[in-house]
């Protein structure tokens, strides 16, 4: 077995799940594991100055060897997304031969490329996926894998001429908190790369502005026996109030450019509702009228059943860095040299979600982010070619290379 899908398999076995609602960092035990995997496998390999921080986060360095040369980190998250629940996470690889890829026959559930039509992109390879029950973890353990791939062939082929190069993994990417912690002053690097995407030509540094948005609706409840011009039902309410924002602008709805509001969760009863929201737009000024539009569907429900019945409090989360990476073309340009000395042509696409490069840019370490080569992220039918892990292993390489 490569060690690529060697490491990644063994990454993907350990129970890494965020969890927005806990108020330690990280936010969950399963993480620590990883992260003492990662530190030990780090001094194995030859790093140094390796670090495992008191807020879970992994520093390895990789000496440079070029004077001159940038200082680049490499950097990906070490948690998945709380997405399909269970917590037996067992990947598998197949060779995907065209047929139906019966992931759990128990739960009867298929991978198939009629459901999936990039499936058929992989005739012929081998493909780790997921039993059906859980995510596969490849946002972001591939990213992972990769990277210590990497950072592996740096430390053993010594003709390969480069600056010094960090490793980094950090907790919690997924509630959005994993770059907040992250020692800039430590790594001191000149610009660094995410490596969190899907496809392994891609390079994307224009992401969402986003925000979250929770929705509290009160209600009056009265037994329903005599409630007629009495009650105020807040689920009822509740369900108004979503129907007055545009139907149109949800994530099943767009793609590309396009903005959305995505109602994520929804709790309550007769007399109190709580709806949450993210709120997405490439655009900022776009982004501020979705926020305008959230207030006055609020404003149409108090003028309908009164004054505080419906609430809206909206917290921004993070903003576009295409502002900051287009001031430094060259961390993009460098990417696309990387991709095409593997034989790839680099491609430019925008993010339909969040990523630590964000926060990281405007922190101050302009960070783009490339591709770990996985495919339907945050699900059950999550799957990732084998061939990728080293693919982007070595454009990983490539990137640091002088």
């Amino acid at each position: 077995m490569n060690k690529a899908l060697e490491r990644f398999l063994r990454y993907a076995k350990i129970d890494t799940t965020s969890d927005e609602n806990a108020t330690t960092t990280p936010s969950t035990k399963g993480q620590w594991e990883l992260a003492r995997m990662l530190e030990q496998e780090l001094k194995d390999l030859g790093c140094e100055e390796v670090c495992l921080d008191e807020n879970c986060y992994v520093y390895g360095k990789i000496p440079g060897n070029t004077e001159g040369a940038p200082v680049i980190a490499l950097i990906a998250h070490i948690d998945t997304a709380d997405a399909v629940p269970g917590r037996d996470f067992n990947p598998r690889v197949v060779l995907y031969e065209g047929q139906d890829l019966v992931l759990n026959e128990e739960l009867d559930i298929v991978l198939s490329d009629k459901d999936f039509p990039a499936l058929k992109q992989y005739v012929g390879e081998e493909l780790v996926v997921t039993d059906g029950t859980t995510v596969l973890g490849a946002d972001d353990k591939a990213g992972i894998a990769e990277i210590m791939t990497a950072g592996e062939i740096l430390l053993k082929q010594k003709d390969i001429p480069h600056g010094e190069v960090w490793l980094v993994f950090t907790p919690d990417e997924e509630i959005g908190s994993g770059a907040e912690l992250l020692n800039l002053e430590k790594i001191k690097a000149d610009f660094g790369y995410t490596v969190d995407g899907g496809s392994i030509n891609e390079i994307e540094y224009e992401n969402f502005n986003a925000a979250s948005a929770k929705v509290l609706i009160k209600g009056r409840n009265v037994h329903p026996g005599s409630a007629k011009n009495k009650m105020i039902n807040a689920v009822k309410v509740g369900m108004a109030y979503h129907h007055l924002l545009p139907q149109k602008q949800t994530p099943e709805e767009t793609e590309g450019y396009e903005g959305f509001f995505h109602l994520r969760q929804v709790k309550g009863t007769e007399e109190n509702m709580e709806m949450d929201y993210l709120i997405r737009d490439h655009d900022r000024k776009k982004f501020e009228e979705k926020k305008t539009v959230m207030q006055s569907a609020a404003q149409a429900i108090n003028s309908r059943y009164g004054k505080g019945t419906a609430q809206v409090i909206i917290t921004d989360s993070y903003q576009n860095m295409r502002n900051i990476i287009e001031t430094v073309p060259h961390v993009i340009e460098r990417a696309e040299n990387a991709i095409r000395a593997c034989g790839m042509t680099p491609a430019k696409s925008p993010i339909r979600g969040g990523t630590d490069g964000a926060r990281l840019s405007f922190r101050g370490l302009p960070c783009p982010n490339l591709g770990t080569g996985g495919i339907n992220f945050h699900g059950v039918y999550e799957f990732l070619p084998v061939k990728a892990l080293n693919k982007m292993a070595k454009v990983l390489v490539e990137i640091v290379r002088v």
